[in-house]
């Protein structure tokens, strides 16, 4: 059984300076599946908190324990249809007619299934509910044992593989260790903001990054895809990033004194002569949108969809100084100075962005609409429009940074996961991804802000049985909340979560075998 909190927790809470209802961490209350950790964290040992620089602190905490409850099984994947080949099954839950259907198949092989029902939590936009339902085999102590039972189901005509029932996102005690940098700016005199590496189309190691810059802190930020940052990226007041259309962000003012969580959407407008169009996409290879959410024409869908890359033969994609070396590729382009003028009008893309201008790269019809409405000499006008989640215009100073990724949180002190606006809940019949990404645990990086103003960066390390499991999405919007967030939103996870600090270097336990990843931006706190 899990063990009882520790003793005197009322004053652990004091001194962290959270909310947590002392008489619901004394005795865990079982929780229905929407309550993520029932009201409050079951500390298992007394946080230990330091201090990294004046007014920023390190509090690191271990949550839950392993128990008996805890064990490794055999997931067996499902066909698409009721009649689908077992063989090549790549789903790993469905409707409960087709996972009936194979687990009478499998225990006609001799093995002995159990069928499943995955529910989903409440969401801000979406009821609890049945999300789908799996088939599982057996019940062994360790990852090998279970390997070995896989092999032989597979041998039998099946596909799957293996799980940790710990890190299915229901259990509220799982183990987990969680890991805070609090910036109380009374005391802290610096600034936070973001970073990149010498271009954005190029990864680099959150520790390289904070090293360069002097940084006190950091953690990693936005998904990258193609070695560069996905979603609207505002960095000291310019747009470098085009956004996944009404995904959730973070907007961050007064050199991080100020924090607010918001879907955002951005219009980057080329006037040519009389015509004027609307680019798809800022400092993106072009006809590859990643977490899908653009302007028109995308496919299979223009909703967002995270970690599904959608695709469009015909767009117009600028590029800023900031990228690197564009890409290079069939279509035109055009090659504008610090002015907006027109310096060259090419058949094919690749030419380098000048120092202080730009580029403009175009595919399909939208090269042929380019190189028809555009020569050399002319001035174009090309204007940008960010607004929030109200329609609002949101000012772009040199004081904005914003960071598109998600999903929401907790919106002001309250649970807000906008998880079905953020596509973290996939379209179509197939909820594989819905289920391994955003009901199972993961490891999970997180920014906010909480009731008295300091700055919150949060990693929850996962995937390592018995030592931390990772959070499910609804588990950490609730972890934020207990730990006095008034406004969070999540941040790249899995193996790119990592968390530093000047004196300690990696200060939790990135879960990639390899140890920490090369990240497309990161956010840092600086003296």
């Amino acid at each position: 059984m899990r063990p009882t909190p520790v003793p005197a927790l009322a004053a652990v809470v004091t001194a962290l300076a959270v909310t947590m209802p002392v008489a619901a961490t004394a005795q865990t209350v079982p929780a229905a599946p929407e309550s993520g950790f029932g009201g409050g964290l079951p500390l298992s040992a007394r946080p230990v908190t330091t201090t990294v620089a004046p007014g920023v602190t390190l509090t690191s905490m271990s949550l839950g324990a392993k128990d008996a409850d805890d064990y490794w099984t055999v997931h067996v994947y499902l066909p698409a249809t009721i009649d689908g080949p077992l063989n090549t099954a790549a789903t790993a839950l469905g409707p409960e007619e087709i996972a009936r259907r194979v687990a009478g198949a499998v225990r006609d092989k001799g093995f002995e299934p159990r069928v499943e029902r995955v529910s989903t939590p409440a969401f801000a936009d979406r009821p609890a509910g049945t999300l789908g339902w799996t088939v599982r085999v057996g019940r062994y102590a360790t990852g090998a044992e279970a390997s070995a039972a896989l092999s032989a189901i597979r041998t039998a005509g099946f596909a799957g593989g293996t799980r940790y029932t710990a890190q299915d996102g229901a259990d509220r005690r799982a183990p987990q260790k969680v890991h805070m940098i609090r910036v109380d700016f009374r005391e802290f005199r610096g600034t936070v903001g973001t970073e990149f590496g010498p271009a954005l189309n190029g990864t680099e190691k959150l520790t390289d990054l904070a090293a360069a810059t002097g940084a006190v802190a950091g953690i990693n930020a936005q998904w990258f895809y193609n070695s560069a940052p996905g979603g609207l990226y505002v960095k000291d007041g310019k747009l470098i990033g085009g956004a996944t259309q009404g995904r959730a962000g973070i907007k961050i003012t007064k050199g991080g004194r100020a924090v607010d969580v918001d879907a955002y959407t951005a219009h980057v407008t080329l006037r040519a002569g009389r015509a004027t169009v609307e680019l798809d996409g800022v400092n993106r290879v072009p006809g590859e949108i990643w977490n899908c959410g653009g302007i028109g024409g995308d496919q299979p869908t223009e909703k967002a969809q995270h970690d599904l890359k959608c695709t469009d033969d015909s767009e117009l994609v600028l590029f800023t100084p900031e990228w690197g070396v564009p890409p290079t590729g069939a279509g035109a382009e055009v090659v504008l100075d610090a002015r907006d003028r027109v310096t060259a009008v090419n058949t094919a893309r690749g030419a380098a962005v000048p120092a202080g201008g730009s580029t403009i790269q175009a595919t399909g019809q939208s090269a042929a609409w380019l190189l028809d409405h555009v020569k050399a000499g002319d001035r174009l006008r090309v204007s940008e429009r960010v607004e929030d989640g109200r329609g609002r215009r949101v000012a772009l100073t040199p004081d904005t940074t914003i960071l598109q990724v998600g999903p929401t949180l907790v919106r002001d002190g309250r649970v807000s996961v906008n998880a079905m606006a953020d596509g973290v809940i996939r379209e179509g019949d197939d909820q594989t991804f819905t289920y391994n990404w955003t009901v199972r645990a993961n490891p999970r990086s997180m920014i906010g802000m909480d009731r008295r103003g300091r700055l919150m960066l949060v990693v929850v390390d996962g995937r390592q049985d018995g030592y931390s499991e990772g959070l499910g999405i609804a588990q950490a919007a609730e972890l934020m909340k207990l730990l006095g967030a008034r406004e969070a939103m999540n941040l790249d996870g899995g193996g790119s979560s990592v968390l530093v600090t000047r004196d300690g270097g990696i200060v939790n336990r990135p879960s990639d075998a390899a140890g920490q990843r090369s990240l497309g931006n990161v956010v840092l706190v600086r003296p």
